[in-house]
């Protein structure tokens, strides 16, 4: 299964849907995103694709997956639109009968998306209130003032 959608994605539906009495693994990545970043504290993504693109470039990729590792199936599905931090973004489950190429092709999977499948973010990130000490910043998700400003 191939999907690019708007809407969030239950990692045990993708699962369940993969099993069978052959499969003796699943395995997952489940991208996130994450609240700070090299650039600053990160409020929302927006996630872009060419749709019709990404989709045939990742059935390309599953196919060679399928190829070159000893694996059953795969399944990925790709959020876009605006996330905050914590929502998914990304599932990649690869199912085999042995954990060894399952593990492999999955992070190889997800290594091949990020270079060359048209999907791409742009990152939103908190403002600082000017004359902010890094000292207020540092402390400031557990105290009292908060020097981000939205």
């Amino acid at each position: 299964m191939i999907e690019i959608t708007n809407e969030d994605f239950s990692i045990n539906e993708i699962v369940k849907k993969m099993k069978s009495s052959e499969i003796g693994c699943i395995v997952t990545f489940v991208g996130t995103v994450r609240s700070l970043s090299p650039q600053g504290t990160v409020e929302t993504i927006e996630i872009e694709s060419y749709t019709e693109m990404a989709k045939e470039k990742l059935s390309e990729l599953v196919e060679y997956t399928k190829k070159h590792f000893e694996i059953a199936d795969v399944s990925i599905i790709h959020r876009v639109g605006k996330l905050e931090p914590s929502e998914n973004i990304v599932c990649i489950a690869v199912s085999a009968a042995h954990r060894k190429d399952a593990f492999k092709a999955c992070e190889w999977l997800i290594d091949e998306l990020k270079k060359c499948v048209p999907i791409w973010k742009t990152e939103t990130f908190a403002k600082i209130a000017e004359n902010t000490t890094l000292a207020e910043i540092l402390k400031s998700p557990g105290g009292k003032q908060n020097p981000f400003k939205t």
